[in-house]
């Protein structure tokens, strides 16, 4: 394992990072506590130092269970979790991003992680009815406060992202290092707005679900899916078996699994893409970890581009279409 910096700061992140959405049967399909902890230990021996859970994640037990499983070697891993959704649904201000809500949920996902300090608090979603400039000053007290190292923002537009950077730089106020979005062969759409933006700023771009719900493990196109999954089968699509046997056809060529080769497919894209790899066996995890040693050449890059049909719809594909006639033969000779 590899590290990075988080957007522009100096902190050291693996370029894979774990996702504890799993830890905890609470809810649904999770993993044990025993089982986490035996996927914690497989990711810290091949050097993974990120850990991101949320608040909200199997109703607080992944929280509780990382408290635990990082006691007494808290300060080796860069703790990230997330706030937002509702800690009580019949309390209005029990959710969003405001102060009160910020101020509550750290506190709560501090005791539940048994530890004074978040390296990485998320805002998990954007909240429509709270002005950003709240929010951005409300995330600056926690960081000067020290109960919070760094700030990132998941799932927002681009506008609101670009918008709350603007004004951090202008009033002093800690910025947001981080992007975390949903990003796969069979989800792409970050590229369009958010992907852009967040090299532009320098930010560091976590992707959830790099396997779109297993469906580009294959399971789903080779009838090996368990039941219990998080997507049913009857939801796959035709157009998701194929992207999902191309995958396959490239792995085969490798000689790598499908995961790991979908999940190589993100980091090509873009040196700002950190993948959060979840699982709910030490069996899953050990496969995704491989992703790091799967370096994929440009053609295999071009087929699981070509498979998705993805494009990226105006303004960009106007604009490189109309490129040679508004600028003219001489940029060609441009080095930009």
């Amino acid at each position: 394992m590899r590290y990075r910096l988080l957007g522009n700061t100096g902190l050291r992140v693996s370029e894979l990072l774990l996702g504890a959405m799993t830890f905890g049967e609470q809810g649904g399909v999770g993993a044990p506590i025993e089982e986490c902890r035996r996927m914690l230990d497989l990711y810290a021996d091949a050097g993974g130092n990120v850990v991101d859970t949320a608040i909200n994640y199997r109703g607080g037990a992944s929280e509780a269970i990382v408290g635990e499983l990082l006691e007494g070697r808290r300060d080796r891993f860069v703790l990230s979790t997330k706030y937002t959704v509702s800690r009580d649904g019949a309390d209005p201000n029990a959710a969003g991003n405001h102060r009160k809500n910020l101020r509550l949920s750290l506190e709560t996902s501090l005791r539940r992680l048994r530890t004074d300090y978040v390296d990485i608090y998320w805002v998990h979603l954007w909240d429509r009815h709270t002005p950003i400039e709240e929010t951005m000053r409300g995330l600056d007290e926690a960081v000067r406060s020290g109960k919070v190292l760094y700030v990132g923002i998941s799932d927002a537009p681009a506008w609101v992202v670009s918008r709350a950077n603007t004004i951090a730089e202008f009033r002093g106020w800690a910025p947001f290092a981080g992007l975390q979005v949903p990003y796969s062969l069979l989800q792409r759409d970050i590229e369009r707005e958010l992907l852009p933006m967040a090299e532009s700023y320098g930010m560091s771009v976590t992707a959830w679900s790099p396997l779109a719900g297993g469906i580009l493990s294959g399971k789903f196109t080779r009838g090996t899916a368990q039941p219990g999954t998080r997507v049913a089968a009857d939801s796959v699509s035709e157009h998701d078996h194929q992207v999902a046997r191309a995958v396959q056809e490239v792995a085969g060529s490798l000689e790598a699994s499908s995961s790991q080769v979908a999940i190589a497919w993100t980091r090509a894209r873009s040196r700002a893409v950190l993948p959060i790899v979840g699982a709910r066996t030490v069996e899953q995890l050990a496969d995704n970890l491989g992703a790091v040693d799967v370096d994929l050449p440009e053609d295999a890059v071009r087929r699981l581009d070509e498979a998705t049909g993805f494009t990226l719809g105006f303004p960009a594909d106007f604009i490189a279409q109309t490129s040679p006639w508004v600028f003219g033969e001489a940029s060609h000779h441009l080095d930009a």
